[in-house]
């Protein structure tokens, strides 16, 4: 594992990457790596070159004291290709992905308060995708997520990828995907920004990078002035949480 250093940091004009940690147990693939509480969760994904069945266990990592931990918690969800997102900062949400048998649609969450995993269920409302995988899951409060990306199997794919919202409910430990009526290009493996747009009243917009043969990042969402607040890390990052006014 590395970081980017900025420049004069690193001892240079420009930026670098420095190694913090080796660690067998950070050796994976098409896993999620989330950040909650000063601490790197990683979930799943896929252990050896060439393996097909995703693992089931957790990792964190502790960047201030270079050491990775893996957790004990019950249940942890056999997952690789899927997403994940920091909820309440408590919970760590996992969305859709691959089991070893199928492509998800489903919510799984770690309570790290209590150190075990929940699966969530869907409300009678839910209308989810056709499955996710290699999909992003953008935070846009505690309550709320953007899910960008191809549903189904390669023989069941759109020429376009849907937008869906997923709202979620941590009392009742419960989700429900609505469908947005805009669509994008038919994307997997691609990344996901939410940036503030420039002006006198920046608003928000949610980009998608790659995953395609587009050269061209692609606007999966945008948000007026306001609507989409910023606010400082307690923990001392300077990396701005979203929440939804």
């Amino acid at each position: 594992m590395a970081v980017a250093v900025p420049p004069g940091r690193a001892g240079g004009s420009g930026w670098a990457w420095r190694p913090v940690a080796q660690d067998a147990l950070l050796a994976r693939a098409f896993h999620s790596c989330t950040e909650l509480q000063g601490r790197l969760y990683l979930v799943g994904g896929l252990l050896a070159g060439g393996a097909r069945e995703p693992s089931s266990d957790t990792v964190v990592f502790d960047p201030a004291g270079g050491q990775a931990v893996r957790l004990g918690a019950r249940g942890s969800p056999q997952r690789s290709h899927h997403d994940a997102a920091p909820v309440g900062g408590r919970w760590l949400c996992v969305v859709g992905g691959w089991d070893g048998s199928r492509r998800l649609a489903t919510v799984a969450a770690l309570d790290t308060e209590r150190g075990v995993w929940e699966a969530w269920t869907a409300t009678p409302s839910n209308c989810p995708p056709a499955g996710l995988s290699s999909h992003t899951c953008t935070r846009l409060s505690d309550r709320e997520l953007r899910v960008a990306g191809r549903e189904g199997s390669i023989r069941t794919q759109r020429r376009y990828g849907s937008i869906y919202t997923l709202r979620l409910d941590p009392n009742a430990r419960s989700y429900c995907y609505k469908e947005e009526g805009c669509h994008t290009v038919s994307r997997s493996g691609h990344c996901a920004a939410l940036l503030q747009t420039p002006g006198p009243h920046p608003g928000h917009q949610l980009l998608l990078f790659g995953g395609c043969n587009s050269a061209e990042p692609e606007v999966a969402g945008l948000w007026s002035h306001g609507k989409i607040k910023a606010s400082l890390l307690l923990c001392g990052s300077t990396s701005p949480v979203q929440t939804v006014g």
